[in-house]
């Protein structure tokens, strides 16, 4: 059997970046038996060195990520001094973006890990409020970052999806009359807990502008004034009664909402 080739990826930060690269590069040489390894957080010419040993003990090949200009040059020509294939990734997108923006790169290292881990952490964080809009999936209550709770047409659903888009893991739970709210909401931290209200007239309104959209007869006690009146006071004394912040939605749009959830919170 084949002995696999080593390729070391060396970096300043993580190099999970790197690695993706190298991985997609390798899609295209299926038939050689290859192994990756990584070497992180190379920010020293002693890291450097120690790094370059093990390569050339195992005759590696290096791809590098080093956004120091001078400690990429180290490593390069310690690479070549030891008779290591090497290959800088970043040093000549550095070199073209400073001619292109006509200033010298910020060298600072694990800014795009960084960015990687945000952009996921935001997936995640809006993949977990679809799972949870409405009321699903209320044995997953205690893992929300937020947990907005109100009667229907409180904009619950825009504003979860909204405050997930910024990375906050949101669930929504709707209030309604008659009906217990599931027990799992009530093994929440409060404080993680955002009661919502609105003008009852404005929500007359929106219930009204929600039975006509659905082809339903207006008069339904869904729109009845008297109805509201109730579900919102029976929303309230919840509210009060577990000492929930509230917000009230009424009039507001969705981005200045979620910036005053964020501060009752303390998220902000």
């Amino acid at each position: 059997m084949t002995t696999p080739q080593i390729i070391y990826v060396m970096s300043d930060a993580t190099g999970e970046t790197a690695e993706k690269i190298v991985n997609a590069v390798l899609t295209q040489f299926r038939d050689k038996p290859v192994r990756l390894r990584r070497i992180s957080n190379v920010r020293n010419k002693a890291a450097v060195l120690r790094g370059l040993e093990e390569i050339q003990r195992h005759k590696g090949m290096v791809v590098y990520t080093v956004v120091n200009r001078d400690l990429a040059q180290f490593v390069q020509d310690e690479s070549e001094t030891r008779g290591i294939m090497a290959f800088d990734l970043v040093t000549p997108l550095l070199s073209q973006f400073s001619k292109f923006f006509g200033r010298t790169p910020g060298q600072e290292p694990g800014l795009l890990h960084d960015m990687d881990e945000e952009y996921f952490r935001r997936i995640e964080a809006v993949e977990f409020t679809v799972k949870h809009d409405d009321g699903q999936e209320v044995h997953h209550l205690v893992h929300a970052d937020i947990v907005l709770v109100g009667v229907s047409r409180t904009s619950k659903t825009p504003l979860s999806t909204y405050l997930a888009h910024l990375g906050w893991k949101v669930a929504n739970v709707p209030l309604v009359l008659g009906i217990d709210p599931p027990r799992e909401l009530f093994q929440v931290d409060s404080k993680r807990i955002v009661g919502l209200y609105i003008d009852p007239q404005r929500l007359v309104e929106l219930r009204l502008a929600r039975l006509r959209h659905l082809g339903q007869d207006p008069r339904a006690a869904y729109a009845d004034i008297e109805e509201i009146e109730e579900e919102l006071r029976y929303a309230k004394v919840l509210f009060r009664r577990h000492g929930w912040v509230t917000v009230n939605v009424s009039g507001k749009a969705v981005e200045e909402t979620a910036n005053e959830v964020l501060v009752k919170m303390n998220l902000k």
